[in-house]
């Protein structure tokens, strides 16, 4: 406004100067109580102007002097603005600090000073008991934050932590489903109720959360279906240990779908083709395993295809699991099946011939204890024994570990598959419980003879691994049984024709 005013002015002043230039300006008479004035139009002007401003500036300081009152209020409020600002600044500075005897000292002022952002006060007084060691001042503080309507799922986060922090995870849960009932996006809520779910073993419960979450954004679908299909073979396996047929029926389907959901989740895929095998449907447990075996092949995959015939011949069962390995023939697991099927056929020579392609891979006790059976095999002992040598200080492999050759694979416990599904639905990675509680299992390394024991090698296809005379430090014996070399027993070997049987 003052700016249009001196705009105005300004062009009043111009257009008078021109006129007075111009020498055209006029002449003016004012005759006011018997007073007479001549002058000239300029000088009016000028005259007029100059009355209008002094009459503005004095209408502006009346108006000032009007509003001193509320200029000081409006001074005192913007004080104790700033003052209630940095109160709670430093309140939650001391907080985050973890400076409790301070952080409530400025609670307690801030509340005093009834500042204009109640939320905050109530909340710094919350996390300032908190921070000083007080459960009961923290509950009490959460609690009447309840009250409002605004801070309630701030007040359930805080009582949940409180029960979590007192081990009352029952009281935890109460909130946590109070809060996911408030917000449909209270991530921590969320988690916090299928750890519940999963901790309880409620595998239906915690697949209905984990569609609840994917509907509301809360996480990815490719997350929600890894832990479907985790969470569906945790249901299937507790389904399987009941013993009824009905229920069995039911846990193979569950199987089945989590087989289809992620073909390379091997635990599913493993128990579907077990349960379809005794359903006696060897052949759809067989096209389970393959599609398993294209998308990511894993050890307890093709121990699984072993299990499924039992009534064949070696070179049958190896012409299976060539067959396997020919489905995704890049794959390291292909490559080490391959090396075991030949094994089991009986051809040494192409076993040792597969067997020195794993020698580039990182060395492990699986990858030495096969290639020691493949060196014996081939009439190598010395070779043998140098790879299980190495093969004893070689990590393990958890893919491997885990698995009981001779017992029902992933054979887990309720917490077992909690993990499980938390593991393989987040990162998509398999973890193997019994390997990282390092329960003893079988061992990796085969068990070769010592080099001066006597031996028998009969029934055995490979040549024989000690030569006449091996051992011998310049010792001659003369008898007539110096003459054929001494036999040598086979090394232990898995058993691959058995009937799967139930872990302990």
């Amino acid at each position: 406004m003052i700016r249009t005013g001196l705009f105005l002015v300004l062009v009043a002043l111009a257009a008078a100067l021109a006129l007075g230039l111009a020498g055209e300006s006029g002449r003016v008479a004012i005759v006011w109580l018997g007073w007479r004035a001549d002058l000239s139009a300029t000088a009016l002007i000028v005259l007029v102007l100059l009355a209008s401003f002094l009459a503005f500036a004095a209408w502006r300081l009346l108006l000032w002097v009007a509003e001193t009152p509320r200029r000081a209020a409006a001074a005192r409020a913007e004080a104790r603005r700033r003052q209630e600002i940095e109160v709670l600044t430093r309140g939650f500075t001391a907080v985050a600090a973890g400076d409790g005897a301070e952080a409530l000292r400025l609670a307690a002022k801030a509340a005093d000073l009834g500042v204009e952002a109640p939320a905050l006060a109530r909340l710094l007084s919350a996390r300032a008991a908190e921070a000083a060691e007080d459960p009961v001042a923290a509950e009490t503080a959460w609690t009447g934050m309840l009250a409002f309507p605004d801070l309630r799922l701030a007040a359930r986060r805080g009582l949940t932590s409180l029960a979590l922090a007192r081990g009352d995870r029952a009281g935890a849960v109460q909130h946590a489903e109070a809060a996911f009932a408030l917000a449909r996006t209270a991530r921590w809520a969320w988690r916090l109720l299928l750890e519940a779910r999963l901790e309880a073993g409620d595998w239906e419960a915690a697949r209905d959360l984990l569609k609840t979450g994917q509907d509301r954004r809360i996480v990815s679908p490719d997350v929600a279906e890894r832990g479907r299909a985790a969470l569906l073979a945790a249901s299937a396996a507790q389904l399987d240990l009941t013993g009824d047929a009905r229920a069995r029926s039911r846990a193979a389907d569950y199987a089945l779908e989590a087989a289809r959901l992620q073909p390379g989740f091997a635990p599913g895929v493993v128990m579907a083709a077990r349960l379809l095998s005794a359903q006696g449907k060897a052949g759809r447990a067989t096209q389970v395993i393959e599609a398993a075996w294209k998308a990511a092949p894993h050890p307890a995959l093709w121990l699984a295809l072993r299990d499924l015939k039992t009534q064949e011949t070696p070179r049958e069962r190896a012409g299976r699991l060539s067959a396997l390995a020919a489905l995704n023939p890049g794959a390291r697991e292909s490559r080490i099946l391959s090396v075991e099927a030949a094994l089991t056929a009986g051809d040494a020579s192409r076993a040792a011939e597969l067997g020195r392609g794993l020698e580039a891979e990182p060395l492990t006790a699986r990858i030495a204890g096969l290639l020691a059976r493949a060196a014996f095999a081939a009439g190598r002992p010395d070779e043998a024994r140098l790879w299980r040598a190495r093969g004893l200080t070689a990590p393990g492999e958890a893919d491997w570990s885990d698995l009981d050759p001779e017992g029902r694979a992933f054979a887990y416990q309720p917490a077992d598959w909690a993990r499980l599904a938390v593991s393989f639905a987040e990162t998509g990675d398999l973890i193997h419980p019994r390997h990282e509680r390092r329960e003893p299992g079988l061992s990796d390394l085969p068990d070769l003879p010592m080099s001066y024991a006597e031996q028998d090698l009969s029934g055995f296809d490979a040549p024989v691994p000690f030569p006449i005379g091996e051992g011998l430090q310049g010792e001659e014996d003369d008898g007539p049984e110096s003459a054929a070399p001494s036999p040598v027993p086979p090394p232990a070997r898995r058993r691959l024709a058995r009937p799967p049987r139930d872990a302990k």
